[in-house]
């Protein structure tokens, strides 16, 4: 029997499988020693760390919306070495056990361009043409970001991939934010910047219960810490401020963090003494 999804008043979020990766473990914890960061978080002989990236599905009465995309089918064999491709995205397929297909999908929200974020928009079908994975959903992201993405910087390019965005470009599907935005109902965007310039969060309230996907500025519960943040960060000053604004807000309001790369747990709340006190951990 599939496991029930995590509740959020009305709405339930399940998480997918966007396939799962190796990076070095310096790069994601930035300026924090590998003596203290290490002693939290396991690490290989090689100093990589095992990462998911598990889009999340959020049900509503009326509405079918997706949190980021996982990192698609379209890596090459160098790419796949490269990011230590560990478990293969199989989107398609999760949201069919769910019953749902993938033209039912009717938004994807992105916190930013990444490639192991946004790689999913875009598919590879079996005859190995580009084509869009959800195409009559509304595809959300910061005016701000897509500007950089459809025009990087040399540090940029380097995660901002043509093959994720040339079809969605041509699409007229794109739905683009300026600040914050409202989704449905109780479900809205807020622009944060610090991971990338055009980096958004995502709030749910519904029914006096609250959750908040932090996107790259949180992406697992190790990094709670607003000064341990990563050398991906474009930012890092803007994500200590963020992280110390949004974080105490939430835990205020003794909301739900949801995690897209997080091995170890779906979503936890924390104290105000940052201790987890409830967790939703993965299923089998």
């Amino acid at each position: 029997m599939m496991q029930g999804g995590l509740r959020v008043g009305e709405y339930e979020i399940f998480w997918l499988n966007g396939g799962a990766f190796a990076l070095d473990g310096g790069t994601m914890f930035g300026p924090v020693p590998k003596i203290i960061w290490s002693k939290r978080y396991p690490v290989d002989q090689e100093n990589y760390i095992r990462l998911l990236a598990s889009p999340m599905l959020i049900k509503g009465p009326d509405i079918r919306i997706l949190v980021e995309s996982g990192f698609g089918n379209k890596l090459n064999d160098k790419q796949r070495k490269i990011f230590r491709v560990q478990r293969d995205w199989d989107l398609v397929a999760e949201l069919a056990s769910h019953g749902i297909q993938r033209a039912e999908i009717d938004a994807v929200i992105l916190t930013h361009g990444d490639w192991d974020h946004a790689g999913g928009v875009v598919m590879s079908n079996p005859e190995g043409v580009p084509e869009l994975t959800f195409p009559n959903a509304r595809h959300l992201l910061q005016a701000s970001e897509w500007e950089d993405i459809r025009h990087p910087n040399s540090r940029s390019a380097a995660t901002y991939w043509p093959i994720n965005f040339d079809t969605l470009a041509a699409s007229g599907i794109i739905s683009l934010v300026d600040g914050n935005a409202t989704v449905s109902s109780g479900i809205t965007l807020r622009h944060t910047g610090g991971h990338t310039r055009g980096h958004q969060a995502l709030f749910i309230e519904s029914k006096g219960e609250r959750a908040v996907h932090l996107g790259d500025l949180l992406p697992t519960h190790v990094q709670f810490n607003p000064l341990w943040v990563m050398a991906y960060d474009n930012f890092p000053l803007e994500v200590i401020s963020r992280k110390q604004e949004l974080i105490k807000q939430a835990m205020e309001e003794k909301a739900w963090f949801l995690f897209y790369h997080n091995p170890f747990m779906n979503a936890c709340k924390f104290d105000v003494n940052g201790e987890i006190i409830a967790e939703w951990q993965p299923s089998a």
